[in-house]
């Protein structure tokens, strides 16, 4: 199929194709004439790819930890893992949020008020 049925078929625009293109994650056969062909299963990989993105993932950690469209019948066990590694990383990401936000507040709590003293000013 051509670049501008994948993109109605997707939703994605013509440019963020080519851009998935040239990441390496979407592969198109070139026609004689330079037109890009893709193949049926790239509406299906471009979806698996856009629910990996909303879930956290990077492209580049697309294109380097999760199962290529061939892959991906026989990579359950494999992607679970990846998926629990990234649940991992968001609960430590959480974490030091939770910690950063204890900082402020402490910071806050220990400078009353709007004048004179600095909250981020090492305690006396």
């Amino acid at each position: 199929m051509r670049i501008g049925t994948l993109s109605t078929l997707t939703g994605l625009s013509r440019d963020s194709l080519r851009f998935y293109e040239k990441r390496g994650l979407l592969q198109a056969r070139r026609s004689d004439n330079g037109y890009r062909d893709y193949a049926e299963e790239a509406v299906q990989w471009l979806s698996y790819v856009r629910k990996a993105q909303q879930l956290g993932f990077t492209l580049a950690e697309i294109a380097a930890d999760l199962p290529l469209p061939a892959q991906v019948e026989d990579a359950g066990p494999a992607l679970r893992a990846t998926l629990a590694r990234k649940l991992a990383d968001i609960d430590a990401r959480i974490a030091a949020l939770q910690d950063l936000r204890a900082q402020l507040a402490t910071r806050l709590a220990d400078t009353p008020g709007t004048g004179a003293s600095c909250p981020l000013r090492p305690a006396a």
